[in-house]
């Protein structure tokens, strides 16, 4: 697709010559694989779980630089859930844009989809 937002059609509508138009039925992502998502969402559940028990982190001691344990604790996950964060976001983006080039290089067909030139006609369910 040549078009800038890749939609495969033209400023006024019209499909790109030489390129199949774009229905509901094109694939515009392979299958994905559920690894960086099961990933992202242990990186993110870490984020979000470990400073909301407080069991962990409700001493007095060790101070650090006069500070009790549970101030600085919790200072210390505001980088750590940037991190994590972070990490999550570049898994998923790394699948997806894994999954956008398996499709641009005529990666395996969907089962049950039919082909890019099915839909030619404009008919819509």
């Amino acid at each position: 697709m040549s078009h800038a937002d890749g939609s495969g059609f033209g400023p006024n509508g019209d499909a790109f010559p030489g390129e199949p138009r774009l229905t509901r039925d094109t694939a515009i992502r392979g299958p994905a694989r559920p690894a960086p998502y099961v990933g992202a969402g242990i990186l993110l559940a870490a984020a979000i779980l470990f400073p909301l028990m407080p069991q962990l982190y409700s001493f007095d001691a060790p101070r650090l630089g006069g500070l009790p344990f549970f101030y600085w604790y919790q200072l210390l996950w505001v980088p750590i859930s940037a991190l994590l964060t972070g990490s999550a976001y570049w898994l998923v983006t790394r699948e997806d844009r894994r999954r956008r080039a398996e499709v641009r290089a005529g990666g395996p067909p969907r089962a049950g989809a039919g082909s890019a030139d099915a839909g030619l006609e404009g008919d819509r369910p």
